[in-house]
């Protein structure tokens, strides 16, 4: 059958890393589901195969269910993570480092559903209000097709999403991309210049800092809180760390900032901006998560 050949199912891979990305929050999870679902798909008789009428809805189905028992058992493994657990920052497509094995920067679409603060939105979110919710309001997949992956009924499915996406509805509205990028230009400028009452007026009194170290290197392990306190903390920070270069990058298709040293990514940091000032930084500083991003020489 044409649907089984060889390149067809090839061509379901930047499908389903999409999903799999939007649902895990880590590339490196979203590649190993991916491929477990190829494995299982080449491991059928070749007569079962030939049966599937849809291999790519097939595929999605497997890669949904193994993104479900990833987040399951991601739960306890958080819970035992060194300080706070972000999602895995993406670059811009000409910001990736080519020696990162398999290269996914044609597999990747950077749009909204995969900024930072909407993929904090689905950690806050039940596996399977994520796994209906992504599925249904960002891939237009049909409750009936939903509920193969879930193992519940269409209605159910439906409900499930209904409820995430009451989670979803409490955030505010993004800034636009030229409004984000002028603030973070001047977060940059101030924090580079140590600039502490800068730094205060860019940030709204009640914005949130949170850092992902992982244990592996030195950061915040509790959220610090207040526009004061996290302008106290970005300058002491420029201080004990000389020699270290901002960049204005592309974070999960919004603008953020990327922090390097000796020509090494340290930091990947992006931001929540409501009217013009910064709500929210989310810093990833493990080095596990940066693997995807360019290093200079």
């Amino acid at each position: 059958m044409a649907g089984t050949s060889t390149d067809e199912i090839a061509g379901e891979r930047r499908q389903l890393i999409n999903v799999a990305y939007r649902l895990l929050g880590s590339l490196a999870e979203a590649e190993d589901a991916v491929q477990e679902a190829y494995a299982r798909w080449y491991a059928l008789p070749r007569s079962r195969r030939e049966e599937i009428v849809s291999p790519g809805a097939w595929l999605t189905t497997v890669t949904g269910r193994i993104c479900l028992d990833v987040l399951g058992s991601a739960r306890a493994r958080r819970e035992r993570y060194v300080g706070a657990w972000l999602p895995e920052p993406l670059p811009d497509r000409a910001e990736w480092d080519h020696g990162h094995g398999t290269d996914p920067a044609d597999q990747m679409v950077l749009d909204e559903s995969v900024a930072m603060a909407f993929l904090v939105v689905l950690e806050s979110m039940t596996p399977a209000e994520r796994v209906a919710f992504v599925l249904h309001d960002v891939f237009r997949y049909p409750f009936t097709e939903i509920a193969g992956v879930l193992g519940r009924t269409p209605a159910a499915c439906k409900q499930l999403a209904a409820s995430a996406r009451r989670r979803v509805g409490v955030a505010h509205a993004p800034a636009t991309a030229a409004g984000q990028a002028d603030t973070v230009r001047h977060v940059k400028q101030a924090w580079e210049t140590k600039n502490i009452a800068a730094l205060v007026d860019l940030l709204d009194p009640a914005a949130v800092m949170i850092a992902d170290g992982g244990g592996m290197v030195g950061t915040a392990l509790r959220p610090i809180e207040g526009g004061t306190r996290i302008a106290q903390y970005m300058v002491a920070i420029a201080g004990k760390a000389p020699g270290l270069e901002l960049l204005e990058r592309s974070v999960n298709g919004v603008p953020g900032l990327v922090a390097q040293h000796a020509g090494v990514v340290t930091t990947v940091a992006s931001f929540d901006v409501a009217d013009g000032r910064v709500t929210r930084i989310w810093a990833v500083r493990n080095p596990e998560k940066l693997g995807p991003w360019a290093q200079d020489g």
